[in-house]
């Protein structure tokens, strides 16, 4: 399992050892020069306020490289095996730090271009700060993954249409929101989720939220695949 500051947790249906026992090497880089690139492990920096994570962590993974334009437009070349267990969940972060009740609003907005083959989900990971509570948003995903934890149905707010999972991974609990259909671009508005956890079901109180990420959760990606971020924003008040 990554470090928590890298914040991820075992989500899949088929869960991967949690020894790193892979060797990451090198792939291609971009093929326009990028702000910054990494096929590094752990590469990480911060840009425009994003801090941006190669993070391959799962066992029996490949080769994966990051690159970045900025914060908000970035993405990776990825080649993993095509075997169970996540290998990878490369991301940027925005650090929020404001409990529930003071937040007046949070919301992000996406577009993305994915393969059509491949195993992975394209998701929010958000954190509270005690690394308690991991809630999950799945805008869109393709192959052999689903989210941990039994279905609790189905809940609409504003444009989007989730099924509910509720989990817990050994280390914290988990909360996954699937998509009713795939989509590469969009908006979601995070705090009435939030709230909806809090006031409605009551499955955590008043917690501080951290970080809101988001990126691709990648089990294969067998020949080498790209994912790209065109576009991305969170906000918060």
């Amino acid at each position: 399992m990554a470090p928590r500051t890298l914040g991820r947790a075992v989500t899949a249906l088929i869960a991967p050892a949690l020894a790193l026992g892979a060797t990451v090497g090198l792939a291609a880089a971009p093929a326009s020069a990028a702000v910054w690139s990494s096929c590094d492990q752990w590469g990480n920096t911060t840009l425009n306020g994003y801090t941006l994570y190669n993070n391959i962590w799962g066992s029996g993974a490949g080769t994966q490289c990051i690159w970045a334009n900025s914060g908000t437009n970035w993405g990776v070349n990825a080649n993993h095996p095509n075997t169970g267990g996540i290998k990878s969940y490369p991301d940027s972060k925005k650090v929020i730090n404001k409990t529930i009740t003071s937040l007046g609003s949070l919301t992000s907005s996406y577009n993305v271009s994915v393969p059509s083959s491949g195993a992975y989900n394209t998701s929010y990971d958000i954190w509270d700060t005690g690394y308690a509570n991991e809630i999950m948003l799945w805008v869109n995903k393709t192959g052999a993954v689903g989210p941990l934890g039994t279905s609790q149905g189905t809940l609409t707010l504003g444009s989007n249409t989730w099924t509910v999972y509720k989990g817990n991974n050994g280390s914290n609990n988990v909360y996954s929101f699937v998509r009713s259909s795939n989509s590469t671009s969009g908006t979601v508005d995070i705090l009435p989720i939030l709230k909806w956890i809090k006031d409605t079901k009551g499955w955590f109180g008043n917690v501080t939220i951290g970080d809101v990420q988001f990126g691709f959760e990648i089990t294969s990606s067998s020949g080498g695949l790209d994912f790209t971020v065109n576009s991305e924003s969170v906000s918060s008040s």
